[in-house]
């Protein structure tokens, strides 16, 4: 045996291996199998079976069913049944329900990380001291927003049957991100874990029985792609949340679109770690470790795109080489190891595959050194350097321990390469210069940004994506509002009405105007000025009566693409300060008021009693009035996060460019209640006004033109709706969309828009009351205005 100062000489490990009979006895007793969880009881047999193997050895630890579709109904309809009794319990009685879980949680804590071990491959550090601590703390925290959800979130209440799939590289942490929220919130659940690693999810079955929860309000299902298909596409699944790849996401967004179910999506990430020259180097080389070789890198938001400023480059990687060479690879359960195996054969094949990708690109690769065991599916540590911007192992979500580094000179290069990637989930900056790290962080295009930290959760904070990282948040009060509806909105009559006839080009023969119409072809308006559309035709704008009262442009594919052009360009519009939007939304007002006659005269033109032509125009001033108040007064939050000398800031950022599509009553009201909120929280539109009426929108650009706001802030496209409507869904640049019209025009854009997964908000076809300010102006437009981005900030030494 070596002496203590042979061991202080060589700094060798020995063996520290976590004891797992109890885990073990626990397989035991299930080794012909598990079954479903449904209504409460594990379901007996299968006619396919899915192994179960340990990534560390290869060794099956246990079968779990391959669900059908019939199995996946059987848990909604117990979803379904438990949903009425569990929504109306008072928010105590959940809050209970919750707690009593976080405690068994934590009364089984060891239990669960050994289990979560094997049937992962992360270290049992990473099982023991971050996973199973996060899991109680979700529920802990959950269990409070039960108890204060009727006054904290009026108005609203449960969405109903949550369907729920989620990924393999957390099994048990994401279940309490999915489960926790929907039951605070009054919801039932049927969640289908990942094929790879079910175990801890049925162990928490278990706990769900002993915890007392009634039965039919947790509900799991285990299988393949299949199996979450099918819960994903089931009729009677309100709300499907999913985590995982950004290629299934979009799969999920094309079937469910039309179908009225809520979404939320938390998908994949490319995630720049950016180290500064002025860094804390050595704090900087244990966040990489923290970023990329933390659970094996099979995380959605590890820091894989090392961006090093030139001037210390050669230093930092140098430390970084030295360090990666004494990281220990071997058992998870061994105390003492640093990094696991990959999740899967099929895991590990797909890492190398792109790792020797990267090579051929002219990439050069540097390992850590030291034989890998025999057994397992096991990668060594990898950093890439001399990566291109372009490069696949800089642009593709490896999902394995490998980062690609490259340099950067300033600052706006930094933030140029760190956003050049299609996904938006995270960013780490280090700098020990706080206007540098704030400023770095205020750049990134990311809904979470860690400054001099990296990887840190909590549930109190929103953790979620921009672009193709999917939208929606887990975690916090903005997470909570993915598992709640408001009550309005369930309430909205749906809207049969569609455009009155077929727009065709060219202008009306044989049709005289009608006596009090102004003779003119109102043209778009892209990027502040008015513009003839590229098509050249223009389609006849009747009345009630079927009388010609002018002409609007017929927009088409390529007026769309140059009035999102001219959005995108005006992104002076999304940095000036609230109180100068405010000032400018005030501006639209007093000009609008100024011309509320000839504005009332255009909707009696249109139709409109002249009581009801001028109680739209007060309506629309009161209108703009509440937004452009709301404008330097919707703000962020401090989230209270579970981190010592830790402040993390929840920002409401503007999506960017945003395309409305306006209902075709109430033409003014609607419009201004659509448009004024997107200003005001700093997004640029381009609007498709009504296609009945367009001329009130084109009236309505002379009002843009003297009230300062600035050119391509507001682009307004008039014609077919459902057909400009398509072009804006489709349009990578365009960052969320909103959409009043038909019931199928809504399911064209949902799955129109699965391209580069922006936000919708299409009502279902549903038809608001434009005059209730209920229903046509609050809260619930502002927060669709924006995406939440999550920044901590760490303080003292």
């Amino acid at each position: 045996m070596p002496s203590v100062s042979d061991i202080l000489d060589s700094m060798d490990y020995g063996p520290s291996p976590e004891q797992t009979d109890h885990v073990k006895d626990w397989l035991a007793r299930h080794k012909e199998g598990f079954g479903h969880f449904i209504a409460g009881a594990f379901t007996g047999g299968a006619s396919q079976w899915i192994d179960v193997d340990n990534p560390a050895t290869g060794e099956r630890l246990a079968r779990v069913p391959q669900g059908t579709s019939a199995d996946v109904d059987a848990a909604v309809k117990a979803a379904r049944k438990a949903f009425p009794a569990w929504s109306k319990l008072p928010g105590h009685a959940r809050a209970k329900h919750l707690y009593a879980l976080a405690r068994h949680i934590q009364k089984r804590e060891r239990f669960f990380a050994v289990l979560e071990t094997m049937d992962n491959g992360k270290t049992i550090r990473e099982s023991r001291d971050i996973d199973v601590p996060l899991v109680a703390r979700h529920f802990y925290h959950h269990a409070g927003w039960a108890q204060l959800i009727e006054s904290e979130f009026p108005g609203h209440g449960p969405v109903g049957v949550c369907g729920q799939i989620i990924p393999w590289n957390f099994p048990l942490l994401m279940l309490a991100w999915k489960i926790a929220p929907a039951l605070a919130a009054g919801n039932t659940v049927v969640l289908k874990p990942a094929e790879y690693t079910p175990l801890t999810a049925l162990a928490l079955a278990e706990a769900c029985v002993e915890a007392g929860l009634p039965k039919g309000v947790v509900n799991i299902v285990t299988g393949d792609g299949e199996t979450g298909a099918a819960l994903a596409a089931h009729p009677d699944v309100d709300k499907v949340a999913f985590t995982g790849s950004t290629e299934v996401g979009r799969l999920i967004r094309q079937a469910t679109a039309g179908s009225g179910k809520k979404l939320s999506l938390e998908l994949g990430g490319k995630s720049p770690f950016i180290v500064y020259e002025d860094a804390d180097l050595d704090a900087a080389v244990e966040g990489v470790v923290d970023a990329v070789w933390f659970n094996q890198g099979q995380v959605c938001c590890a820091g894989t795109r090392l961006l090093v400023q030139e001037g210390i480059a050669p230093r930092f990687l140098q430390k970084l080489r030295k360090r990666m060479e004494t990281l220990r690879v071997g058992d998870p359960l061994d105390k003492s190891t640093d990094m696991g195996p990959l999740v899967a054969p099929q895991q590990l094949q797909r890492v190398s595959g792109l790792v020797k990708k990267g090579e051929s690109e002219g990439g050069t690769l540097v390992q850590a050194p030291g034989a890998l065991p025999q057994k397992g599916n096991y990668f060594p540590p990898s950093l890439f350097l001399d990566a291109e911007p372009a490069s696949t192992v800089m642009q593709e979500e490896i999902f394995g321990p490998v980062v690609a580094a490259m340099t950067f000179r300033t600052p706006d290069e930094a933030a140029t390469l760190a956003n050049h990637t299609r996904y938006g989930l995270a960013a780490s900056i280090w700098s020990e210069n706080i206007n540098v790290a704030l400023d770095g962080a205020a750049r990134m295009k990311a809904g979470v940004v860690w400054i001099n930290s990296t990887n840190l959760f909590d549930a109190a904070a929103g953790f979620g994506g921009y672009k193709e990282s999917g939208f929606g948040r887990e975690g916090g009060r903005e997470g909570l509002y993915e598992y709640l509806t408001a009550d309005w909105l369930k309430a909205l009559p749906k809207d049969a009405s569609s455009p009155k006839g077929k727009l065709a080009g060219s202008t009306v023969r044989g049709e005289p105007l009608a006596p009090d119409a102004i003779d003119r072809t109102a043209k778009l308006y892209v990027g502040g000025k008015q513009a003839r559309p590229d098509g050249g035709y223009s389609y006849a704008v009747t009345n009630a009566k079927g009388k010609v009262i002018g002409q609007a442009g017929l927009g088409n594919r390529k007026d769309i693409r140059n009035a999102v052009e001219a959005a995108v360009k005006a992104s002076a519009w999304s940095s000036a300060s609230a109180h100068n939007r405010a000032q400018v939304l005030y501006f639209i007002a007093e000009n609008l008021g100024a011309r509320r006659d000839e504005f009332a005269k255009r909707l009696v033109q249109a139709g409109h009693s002249a009581r009801d032509a001028a109680r739209e125009v007060e309506a629309s001033l009161e209108r703009i009035f509440f937004y452009a108040a709301h404008a330097d007064k919707y703000d962020g939050r401090i989230h209270s996060t579970n981190a010592k000398k830790q402040t993390t800031l929840a920002f409401n950022e503007p999506y960017g460019v945003m395309a409305l599509v306006c209902p075709t009553d109430a033409p003014l009201l609607a419009m201004v209640s659509l448009l004024m909120p997107v200003l005001a929280m700093g997004n640029r539109a381009v609007l498709v006004p009504s296609e009945e009426m367009p001329l009130i929108a084109t009236d309505f650009y002379q009002v843009l033109d003297t009230s300062d706001v600035p050119g391509g802030a507001v682009n307004i496209v008039t014609g077919a709706r459902d057909e400009l409507a398509k072009t804006l869904a489709e349009h990578d640049e365009v960052a969320a969309m909103w959409y009043h019209g038909s019931t199928q025009g809504a399911a064209m854009v949902e799955k129109a828009s699965a391209g580069n997964l922006k936000a919708t908000w299409t009502f279902g076809g549903r038809k608001v009351n434009w005059f209730d300010a209920v229903q046509a102006q609050g809260h619930e437009y502002l927060r669709r205005s924006v995406q939440v981005k999550n920044i901590w900030i760490p303080y003292g030494e």
